[in-house]
């Protein structure tokens, strides 16, 4: 019997993101292009405690008792029957908070752990119902590196990803909740016309970068006018010879696009002398 699981759990990022008017329902529209990163945290699911209880333990951070984790569990639990009492360690290295969905990584990641843990065979519809449950980019954790998400995020159009590029992120430690970021752009006077196609985002993202000119964030100017760090990070960046630089999700982490590790290695060097959180990163391909 399988004791222990490990799983890693990538974040992602946004290399486009539209946030479209609120619908009737009150959420918001998006068409946005995910794609996870090399930088993940780590799930670990161990069989040890009394049935029922479930202990949840994170160095890096005071977590919530109720966190996309224990909701993991918790339907997990609902729909198999599953009882067995679990402790899970939880390593940290995506930053919290920061548009890089690492609490809903981490939420995919822990389906999957227990999934194999209990050799439930649940299949990958039926583990998606649940990630939906929980919020609604889980799902994406549990399928392609890359996809195209529309709807209020539910909506995922996989699609080959690209692992040709290295990145630098650099989390400016400003924290903006969803729900502030939202209401900053729903009261933003957005006068771009030239937002591209829906269904032109796939073709877009084969291209060479020198034509991703065309993305965008919805989120960036109303973020950044209200945090200019997010603004003072993301020029860095460039300054430091990314072919591409945006935002991610609702912030405040930024990136740049290298095309080489070298270049992403020089960058990071430089810019570490004056961002306290800043990595490389790959593109994932699986």
């Amino acid at each position: 019997m399988t004791r222990m699981v490990q799983i890693e759990a990538p974040c992602k990022i946004n290399l486009h993101l539209r946030v479209l008017p609120p619908r009737p329902d009150g959420y918001h529209g998006i068409q946005s292009i995910f794609q996870r990163i090399s930088l993940a945290d780590t799930v670990q699911i161990d069989r040890c405690y009394p049935e029922g209880l479930c202990k949840l333990e994170c160095e890096a951070m005071d977590l919530p008792q109720d966190n996309t984790i224990t909701r993991a569990v918790s339907l997990f639990r609902s729909v198999t029957g599953v009882a067995e009492g679990l402790r899970i360690t939880l390593t940290k290295r995506v930053p919290a908070g920061a548009g890089l969905g690492g609490g809903s990584s981490d939420a995919a990641a822990t389906l999957l752990g227990l999934n194999r843990l209990f050799d439930e065979r649940l299949s990958l519809a039926e583990l998606e119902r649940l990630a939906l449950a929980i919020g609604s980019d889980v799902p994406f954790f549990l399928g392609s590196p890359a996809a195209i998400v529309t709807g209020r995020g539910e909506c995922i159009e996989s699609m080959p990803p690209r692992s040709d590029m290295w990145g630098v992120l650099i989390w400016p430690s400003c924290h903006s909740s969803t729900a502030q970021a939202y209401r900053l752009v729903d009261g933003w006077k957005d006068s771009r016309t030239d937002w591209p196609d829906v269904a032109d985002l796939p073709g877009l993202y084969r291209a060479p970068v020198s034509r991703w000119s065309s993305f965008g964030n919805s989120f960036t100017a109303p973020l950044e006018a209200a945090f200019p760090v997010i603004a003072d990070a993301r020029r860095a960046i460039e300054r430091a010879g990314a072919q591409y630089t945006a935002m991610s999700g609702s912030g405040s982490t930024v990136f740049g696009l290298f095309d080489s590790e070298a270049a992403s290695e020089t960058a990071v060097s430089r810019l570490s002398e004056n961002w306290g959180y800043c990595v490389k990163f790959l593109l994932l391909a699986s």
